[in-house]
């Protein structure tokens, strides 16, 4: 009896310390160090890959390395989003044994409806470029909107060119310039060229990002009460196009010039007519 009893104990012992969030997160860690392994040898690839063929053979070992341990980071857990991507870009983009298009595209597919943003933005970006023969564009915004409602800076910028367009949309300036706002707050370049060019060309910012700078104290200043306050939209843009050359833009660095350019000039006239004047 005491022996039944002590083996009742050891089950009940086991059952109370198994834990299954415990065992998911494991699965998680062991599918991201996998993930991290294949995206590193996958970013030597890209590094030398303009060098050289597509199908160069010195290639092949590093893409090797990046789908099997893809690969190994989905048999480690399944509903990694990640590892889903990247497996899909491998089988879409590069020149690595055993690839298929129609596995990477069934891959993107799933990865988009898991909700990985990146995947998202990939599959809208390839539903608009790819499909000249079917009516994908409205799928193709639906994917990037569930891009955009995670903040993924790519689907910002391209949600934000497809409302200044009015290209499938009704034509919005506003939501165009909230759209490269946040992207530009994420250090995508060409929103934060695109929403300075805008704010020199006297495009009105929208309220919501009005509001957001006055909170972080930038390029705005109060006046009376928080409800009431200016922009500097000349001191707006330049912050921007700050953001786009520290992103290494060289379009960014040549907006900063001209805008230096037009102050020198500014300043000499006022101090020209300064001294008419004495």
């Amino acid at each position: 009896m005491l022996r039944q009893y002590m083996k009742n104990l050891s089950l009940l012992t086991g059952l109370h310390f198994y834990n299954p969030h415990r065992e998911m997160h494991s699965r998680n860690k062991k599918a991201m160090e996998f993930i991290a392994k294949g995206w590193s040898a996958l970013k030597e690839v890209d590094r030398v890959i303009d060098y050289c063929e597509l199908n160069d053979r010195r290639l092949i070992p590093l893409l090797r390395t990046a789908k099997d341990n893809f690969e190994l980071a989905l048999e480690a857990d399944n509903s990694n989003t990640h590892a889903r991507y990247w497996l899909s870009k491998l089988h879409l983009k590069y020149h690595v044994p055993g690839a298929c298009k129609a596995i990477g595209a069934a891959l993107l597919v799933e990865a988009a409806d898991m909700g990985d943003p990146d995947a998202q933005y990939e599959l809208g970006c390839r539903l608009r470029v790819e499909n000249d023969y079917v009516q994908s564009d409205q799928q193709a915004f639906y994917y990037l909107e569930k891009a955009v409602d995670q903040l993924h800076p790519g689907a910002l910028y391209l949600l934000g060119a497809v409302y200044l367009t009015g290209d499938c949309v009704k034509k919005d300036v506003a939501s165009a310039l909230w759209c490269f706002h946040r992207a530009a707050e994420k250090g995508h370049a060409g929103a934060a060229v695109a929403y300075g060019s805008l704010l020199l060309r006297g495009a009105q910012v929208p309220e919501s990002v009005m509001k957001f700078n006055l909170k972080r104290g930038s390029s705005a200043k109060k006046v009376k009460n928080a409800e009431s306050y200016v922009i500097n939209p000349v001191e707006m843009a330049k912050e921007q196009f700050q953001v786009a050359a520290r992103a290494g833009c060289d379009l960014g660095l040549k907006w900063l010039q001209r805008l230096e350019e037009e102050e020198k000039h500014l300043l000499a006239e006022s101090s020209s007519k300064d001294l008419s004047q004495t």
